[in-house]
């Protein structure tokens, strides 16, 4: 009798509709991983895969802990538990805070800093029954790290992943659980589309590599993070950004 073939891992994606997010489920589908994502609308991206086996895509909103719970059980029950998750949802705001109006810095608390949160504590319930370790990778920023003028709330939600991340590492590490952080410079997706010629050369002039990153620069790191090539890193952030924190 044939030994039953061993299942891909399954991945789970937040916001893997498009951008950073689309640009990870598509890699992880190529070396054979079972994905799983979601984001608040459907996107011609995620309506291509209907019907695909090893990809899941449901509706659910990152900002509201209910939704982010119906999708995880969803996501076990048609694909099992993940052995890795990706908090890579997130929403950009800027301008200067005595400004922003509160619902804007509540929005922002909630999909990128209460989201992760809400996401991976869902998931590490499933993840700690099954005990069979895992590894989680936070898409925070160099934001986050650096700190820049007009960018003060979505730098605490992106410092504060990184805050996660350190905890959960010292939480969950013997538990065979890692947790990383990826930290990317600005990337040319549709959260940099507002930059004005000016800004965009400004950013480049800083950045020894001379460009804006783009989304699949980032994948080679989350790919090594989910990987066993990592088995001995955590607590993490790597920074992604062509050298602009250097």
């Amino acid at each position: 009798m044939e030994a039953n073939p061993k299942r891909s891992p399954h991945v789970m994606v937040s916001g893997g509709s498009r951008g950073l997010g689309r640009c990870l489920v598509e890699a992880l589908l190529r070396e054979d991983y079972v994905v799983s994502t979601f984001s608040r609308s459907e996107t011609e991206f995620t309506r291509g895969l209907v019907g695909n086996e090893r990809f899941m895509f449901e509706r659910a909103d990152a900002s509201d802990a209910t939704s982010l719970q119906r999708f995880v059980s969803a996501a076990v029950e048609r694909l099992g538990v993940p052995f890795g998750l990706v908090n890579c949802a997130g929403q950009a705001v800027e301008g200067v805070l005595p400004a922003m109006p509160s619902e804007q810095i509540d929005g922002v608390l909630a999909t990128n800093l209460g989201g992760a949160l809400h996401l991976t504590r869902a998931v590490l319930r499933k993840m700690l029954v099954q005990k069979t370790g895992g590894s989680i990778v936070n898409i925070s920023s160099i934001i986050g790290l650096r700190g820049y003028s007009g960018l003060a709330a979505y730098a605490a939600t992106k410092g504060g992943m990184d805050a996660m991340t350190r905890s959960l590492a010292r939480e969950l590490g013997p538990r065979g659980i890692r947790v990383n952080s990826v930290a990317p410079g600005y990337l040319e997706t549709e959260m940099t589309h507002g930059l004005d010629d000016v800004q965009h050369q400004q950013i480049v002039r800083r950045t020894p590599l001379g460009r804006l990153g783009r989304p699949e620069d980032v994948v080679g790191t989350v790919r090594f993070l989910l990987s066993d090539a990592s088995r001995f890193v955590t607590g993490q952030v790597i920074a992604v950004d062509g050298g602009i924190t250097c």
